[in-house]
């Protein structure tokens, strides 16, 4: 195998996602995939990403692209769980390998932990900060609780106000579940309402863990009579998510083209 060293910088980007608390997250979400990745690390105190390895991936992901402007996504897991600091010292090197480059910033975040002081520094160091949200409380509650199962609905608002009071800039992802999914326009406007001009829908399709009759997998052609009975409760259904889409998109073309980014329709048009 080839030392980093000796491979010539692309010149062309390419995006990594750094996810340095691995699947550590203060959330357990019905619907995610990450927290039965917990079992395959032997303690939380290995989890966090050492100082070793944050200062040679950001000084070999910088020097491998040969562009003007370079972009690190950072993701969980939840990364808030490392603090301040830990972002403080990835400005810092970044800034030490950057080489006349721009760095961008992206950070997906619960939102649970912002307070003013993570408002103040993603705000001066220009991150763009990705809250993770679910609509209006009574359907966000639905799947995003917390470990000990309790709603996460207005601790995550907390988060989204410090993030305007600062002028943050931040956009949204939404995960459309089967609790959501027949409320579009709700959803939407609820969005718009607290600021968010930039909205991502993921809808969620999740195997159920139990096996089917005969021990084997639990899977099925789509559309196959009985499909719906193989997947999880929160999960979407075809026809569930089409009449989302079309009902948030009625809303934005009457309403909000031009204005609203909404990342779906905005890049397939």
């Amino acid at each position: 195998m080839l030392p980093v060293t000796s491979i010539p910088p692309a010149r062309q980007g390419f995006h990594v996602i750094a996810k340095p608390t691995g699947a550590l997250c203060n959330l357990a979400c019905s619907y995610c995939f990450y927290t039965e990745k917990e079992g395959l690390y032997p303690g939380t105190e290995s989890w966090a990403m050492p100082d070793s390895v944050l200062e040679s991936f950001v000084r070999q992901y910088l020097a491998a692209q040969d562009i003007p402007t370079v972009s690190f996504s950072w993701q969980g897991g939840e990364p808030t769980l490392l603090g301040i600091e830990f972002f403080k010292k990835v400005v810092a090197l970044q800034r030490r390998y950057a080489n006349g480059k721009r760095i961008e910033n992206a950070f997906q975040t619960n939102g649970v932990l912002l307070d003013d002081r993570w408002g103040e520094f993603l705000a001066t160091n220009g991150f763009l900060v990705g809250l993770s949200i679910d609509g209006p409380e009574e359907l966000h509650d639905r799947y995003r609780v917390d470990r000990g199962g309790h709603p996460t609905f207005r601790s995550v608002m907390r988060g989204l106000e410090v993030l305007r009071r600062h002028g943050a800039e931040f956009n949204t992802l939404t995960v459309i579940t089967h609790a959501n999914a027949d409320h579009p326009v709700d959803v939407y406007r609820f969005l718009l309402e607290h600021g968010s001009r930039y909205l991502q829908f993921i809808p969620v399709v999740e195997r159920s863990r139990q096996p089917g009759p005969h021990g084997e997998a639990n899977l099925a052609d789509p559309g196959s009579p009985g499909g719906e009975e193989i997947v999880t409760p929160w999960s979407v259904a075809p026809g569930q998510f089409g009449g989302f889409l079309c009902g948030v998109f009625d809303e934005w073309v009457r309403h909000d083209v031009g204005q609203v980014f909404v990342q779906m329709f905005d890049a397939a048009l």
